[in-house]
C-alpha cells in the first residue's frame, strides 16, 4: 500500500510539473491522523511557487481514487493524511499466516554476520554479550527478508593475552587449568606482572612466540586451557540460544593476514616504519595503524586482514558485517581502508555495526566487590532474579534471556544504555517478558476457543492495534537496511500495549463478533512470535 500511495504521488507531481522531489510517507504517531502521512506538499512548495498547504491541497484534488485508501485529508501546514478503508486491513488480516513479514528483497543476496568475537583465556565480559544480542538479530532479519546467510564467531586464541595467562597458570599452580573462571584470573595476574615486572614481561613475550611457534613446551597447555574456554562460551551460546554456522579463529588467519600485508608492503600500500609495517591512514582522514611487529608477528590489525581473505573463500559475500563495540569504530575505518586498497573489490562490501556502553542504574558496570560486571555475570544474576518469580527454572532462564536482549535491542546501536535488571524483568511493560506475555495471552485465548476465526462478523469499530498489524513488513525491512533491530523492539511494544487494551475491554469469546475478534487475535499472535524470533526471545506457547 505504500508503494501504491507513493507512486501516485509521484505521477500527481509530475503532473502538476514538479520534478526531483521524491515522496515519502510516514507512520503518523497518533492514529488519529491516518495511517500514513506525507510532507511532500511542504517540500515542493518552493519549486511550485505556492503556499504548502495549498499545494497539499491541489495535490489532494488531482491524486483521484487510490484503492484501499478511504480518506485524504489535508491537516497543519499542508501535510497530507492517509486513512486507509476496512476491507484493506480485513485483507491484511486473513493473510496472515506463519510467513508474514517476510520478503524477498534481500533475495540472492550473501551476507556473513560475525559477531560475538570472545578471547579464549579470558573472561566473556559486556562486549561480547552486547554484539552476540545484537548480531543474532540483525542476521535473523536479513534471514527473514531472503539473504544467503551466514552466522560466525570470531575467536581469539593467540596473542599478548594467551601467553600472560599461561605465565599465570605457570607461577600459580593453585589455579585449574579446567576450571574457566580460574583461566581468567591466570590472565589478570599475568597481565598486571606484564605491567609491572620487567623480568615477568619479557618471559611473557618469549611465550607469546612460542605459542605463534607451537612450541612444544607451551603447547599442551595452550591446548588444555584453549578448550576449557571454547566448552565454557559454548554454554553461554546455549543459554542466549545463539548458534553459529562456522568458527573462525586467530591462529587460524594469522599467517594469510600477515602473507597479504606483505604483499601490500611491494605493492606500496603499507610501508615500514621503526621495523614495523604501517598503515598510513592520514591521507585518507584516518590515522596509522601498525599491522605487523617490529619483532615480525601480526598484530589484530592483520589477522582482520587475513580474517576477511579467508571468510571470503568460505563464503563468498556481497556484504560482510561486523558487530562490536563504538570504540573500535576508527580501528575498523582504518583496517577496512586497508583492505580495500589492497584488493579493490571489497569496496562498500565491509560493514561495521556499533554499539554504545552499558552501565547499570548507579553509573558504573561493577559488582559488589569493585570488579568490572562480566556478561557471564549479568547473565546469571539475572537468571537467579527470574528465578524468585518463577519456579520452573527453565522458564526463568527464558524470561532472563529475553529480558536481557529487549534491553540491549531497545534503543538504537549506537547509544550507551542503561541496564536496571528489575525494570528488564517486569511485566509491566518495555521489557521483553512483557512481549512473552502478550503473546502467551493470545496463545491462552485461541487455545481455549479451538478452531475458528474469521472476518465475517466485524464491528463497526476498528481497534487500534488491527491498524498497526500491516505496518510488521515495513518495520522489519527498515530495520535491515539500517542494520536498527530497535525499530522491531519499538513496534512490539506498542503493538501489544494496543493489544493488551483491547483485551481488558472486550469479550472474545462467546461474543458477537467472536470469530472476526479470533482471527485478529490470531493476526497478533502470529506478528509477535515472528516479531520475537526477529529479536532472538522465544515465544512461549503457554503463559
Amino acid at each position: 500500500m505504500q508503494k501504491d500511495i507513493a507512486s501516485a504521488l509521484a505521477r500527481t507531481l509530475k503532473k502538476l510539473g514538479i520534478e526531483g522531489v521524491e515522496p515519502t510517507l510516514e507512520y503518523p504517531s497518533d492514529l488519529t491522523h491516518g495511517d500514513f502521512a506525507t510532507n511532500v506538499a511542504l517540500v515542493a512548495a518552493n519549486q511550485a511557487q505556492s503556499n504548502p498547504k495549498e499545494l497539499a491541497e491541489q495535490i489532494v484534488s488531482e491524486l483521484g481514487v487510490i484503492e484501499g485508501v478511504e480518506k485524504i485529508e489535508v491537516a497543519g501546514p499542508g501535510f497530507i493524511n492517509f486513512t486507509l478503508s476496512r476491507t484493506y486491513f480485513l485483507n491484511v488480516i486473513k493473510n496472515i499466516d506463519e510467513d508474514w513479514g517476510k520478503g524477498g528483497v534481500y533475495k540472492g543476496r550473501n551476507e556473513i554476520f560475525e559477531y560475538t568475537d570472545p578471547n579464549v583465556f579470558k573472561v566473556f565480559h559486556i562486549g561480547h554479550l552486547m554484539p552476540n544480542v545484537i548480531g543474532e538479530s540483525l542476521s535473523r532479519i536479513a534471514k527473514f527478508l531472503g539473504a544467503n546467510v551466514k552466522q560466525v564467531n570470531y575467536q581469539g586464541d593467540v596473542g599478548l593475552h594467551i601467553a600472560k595467562a599461561l605465565w599465570g597458570l605457570r607461577h600459580n599452580t593453585s589455579l585449574d587449568i579446567h576450571d574457566s573462571n580460574d583461566l581468567g584470573k591466570a590472565y589478570a595476574l599475568g597481565s598486571a606482572a606484564y605491567e609491572e615486572n620487567e623480568e615477568a614481561k619479557k618471559e611473557i613475550i618469549d611465550i607469546n612466540k612460542k605459542v605463534y611457534a607451537r612450541d612444544e613446551s607451551v603447547m599442551e597447555m595452550y591446548t588444555t586451557g584453549r578448550q576449557t574456554s571454547l566448552d565454557h562460551f559454548e554454554e553461554l551460546y546455549k543459554i542466549l540460544g545463539t548458534k553459529f554456522d562456522t568458527y573462525f579463529f586467530e591462529s587460524e588467519v594469522w599467517e594469510v593476514g600477515k602473507k597479504r600485508v606483505e604483499e601490500g608492503l611491494e605493492k606500496g600500500v603499507f610501508e615500514k616504519s621503526d621495523g614495523a609495517v604501517v598503515f598510513k591512514g592520514e591521507q585518507y582522514g584516518l590515522h596509522t595503524r601498525v599491522f605487523i611487529t617490529s619483532e615480525g608477528l601480526p598484530t589484530y590489525e592483520a589477522k582482520d586482514f587475513g580474517l576477511v581473505t579467508v571468510k571470503n573463500e568460505y563464503f563468498p559475500f556481497d556484504y560482510s558485517v561486523i558487530v562490536t563495540g563504538k570504540e573500535q569504530k576508527e580501528y575498523f575505518k582504518v583496517v577496512f581502508k586497508a583492505i580495500e586498497e589492497f584488493d579493490p573489490s571489497f569496496k562498500r562490501k565491509l560493514k561495521h555495526v556499533y554499539h554504545g556502553l552499558m552501565r547499570l542504574p548507579t553509573g558504573k558496570m561493577a559488582s559488589r566487590e569493585g570488579n568490572v560486571v562480566s556478561g557471564e555475570q549479568l547473565i546469571n544474576d539475572t537468571i537467579a532474579q527470574s528465578q524468585e518469580r518463577n519456579s520452573d527454572p527453565v522458564i526463568a532462564e527464558r524470561v532472563a534471556v529475553a529480558a536481557i536482549k529487549y534491553e540491549i535491542l531497545k534503543q538504537s546501536l549506537g547509544k550507551d544504555m542503561v541496564y536496571d535488571r528489575e525494570r528488564a524483568l517486569s511485566l509491566e511493560g518495555d521489557s521483553g517478558p512483557y512481549l512473552r506475555y502478550s503473546y502467551a495471552r493470545a496463545k491462552s485465548v485461541l487455545e481455549k476457543a479451538g478452531d475458528g476465526g474469521s472476518v465475517e462478523q466485524i464491528p463497526e469499530q476498528i481497534p487500534e492495534f488491527e491498524r498497526l498489524l500491516p505496518r510488521f513488513p515495513e518495520v522489519v525491512k527498515r530495520a535491515a537496511h539500517e542494520y536498527e533491530p530497535h525499530y522491531i523492539t519499538t513496534y512490539l511494544t506498542e503493538l501489544a500495549g494496543s493489544f493488551n487494551s483491547w483485551y481488558a475491554q472486550e469479550k472474545i469469546i462467546g461474543s458477537p463478533e467472536e470469530q472476526y475478534k479470533l482471527a485478529l487475535t490470531r493476526a497478533f499472535a502470529t506478528t509477535m512470535k515472528n516479531g520475537l524470533w526477529l529479536l532472538g526471545i522465544e515465544a512461549p506457547e503457554k503463559m
